[in-house]
């Protein structure tokens, strides 16, 4: 699956936006250069920062698309660090839950999507990967799908 532009979501069925489950006040660690919608980051709330090693569940990174420019679409939103007052990027992320349903392109290129059998765990970037036995969240591949814009992407159901 080859991703043009940045990250794209389709919150299909995610809980959150239910729960009330959305959190948007920890700054990303500074490292961080871009974050995109599809992403996964810690909430690591006793650091007082969004990382990707910290303690707690992995959330989806889901921001507001903010495009000033008519000729652009999804694939070209993402957070950057450059143009963000001081360089804060404080995104806005989505605990998910296991039945949660989305769809994205935000996953890694090399893998093979199969449907009902390729399952995904967040890997060391936040971009999803081949999970691993020990992987603390799984989501499952329901269908090869596309994005609104036509590009490839995956329909996926949380099941661990």
């Amino acid at each position: 699956m080859k991703r043009i532009g940045f990250g794209q979501v389709e919150p299909n069925h995610l809980s959150a936006q239910r729960t009330g489950q959305i959190y948007a006040q920890l700054p990303a660690e500074a490292s961080i250069e871009v974050l995109e919608n599809g992403q996964f980051v810690k909430y690591d709330y006793a650091s007082g920062e969004v990382n990707f090693d910290g303690e707690g569940e992995f959330m989806l990174v889901l921001n507001e698309v903010k495009l000033y420019d008519e000729r652009e679409t999804y694939k070209d939103f993402a957070m950057k660090k450059a143009n963000y007052v001081g360089g804060v990027i404080v995104p806005r992320v989505f605990k998910t839950n296991v039945g949660d349903i989305y769809t994205t392109n935000m996953v890694d290129s090399e893998i093979d999507m199969v449907a009902g059998t390729t399952e995904l765990a967040p890997g060391t970037d936040g971009v999803l990967t081949t999970a691993g036995q020990d992987a603390e969240m799984i989501w499952k591949v329901v269908k090869v799908y596309t994005m609104a814009d036509g590009q490839a992407a995956v329909k996926l159901q949380r099941i661990k």
